[in-house]
């Protein structure tokens, strides 16, 4: 960043880290631990879609990766769009294999980065709940791709679109030292009714 970048009040921007997901499995134990909260197995990746032959292989592609395993039992991979016209991708595994779960999302991301698609990707996020059945809470870690931090989301119980901001600043805090939790609390945005969560 030059002088006139500070005088001005220009920033560069936060280059991605997808390694950052890596730190996720541990968190995973530390999250546990504070707040009873534990893997769904379910995670997925948002991006904004393209049209075009070169994306359309490049989604290909990304299901041939994911999908290896389904002849061994493994659950293939879910692409939808939501109402605001963004790509999801998710991804299963088992409760207990969320670095299996994280090692696919971050081939995901990477797939999408290294084909040019860099610019669309939005955010990843890995599920999470306390409780069995539908009276479980549900909780999202959300990685910013843009950013290269993560932040909570936890919406309330019934669909109301409403959050619980208690919740998701005890998980803030509980996680400080796990992971790069985004500060800027405006950039906390909702993903209502992401897959996955």
């Amino acid at each position: 960043m030059g002088l006139l970048d500070a005088i001005l009040g220009r920033s560069k921007p936060v280059r991605p880290d997808l390694d950052q997901l890596f730190a996720v499995p541990s968190a995973a134990l530390t999250l546990q631990a504070a707040t009873g909260f534990t893997p769904t197995g379910l995670g997925s990746v948002c991006f904004a879609g393209v049209e075009g032959g070169g994306f359309a292989r490049l989604q290909e592609d990304v299901r041939e990766l994911l999908d290896a395993d389904t002849e061994r039992g493994g659950i293939p991979v879910e692409f939808s769009r939501d109402a605001y016209g963004y790509t999801w991708l998710l991804a299963s595994h088992p409760a207990d294999d969320t670095a299996g779960l994280v090692n696919d999302l971050h081939a995901v991301n990477t797939l999408l980065q290294d084909g040019g698609f860099g610019p669309h990707l939005l955010c990843s996020l890995i599920g999470f709940r306390d409780g069995e059945g539908a009276g479980g809470r549900s909780l999202a870690l959300v990685y910013l791709y843009k950013r290269g931090t993560f932040y909570p989301f936890a919406p309330l119980p019934g669909g109301a679109e409403k959050r619980d901001n208690q919740l998701e600043l005890q998980v803030r805090g509980a996680l400080g030292d796990d992971l790069r939790v985004e500060k800027d609390l405006s950039r906390w945005f909702p993903v209502w009714g992401a897959p996955g969560l």
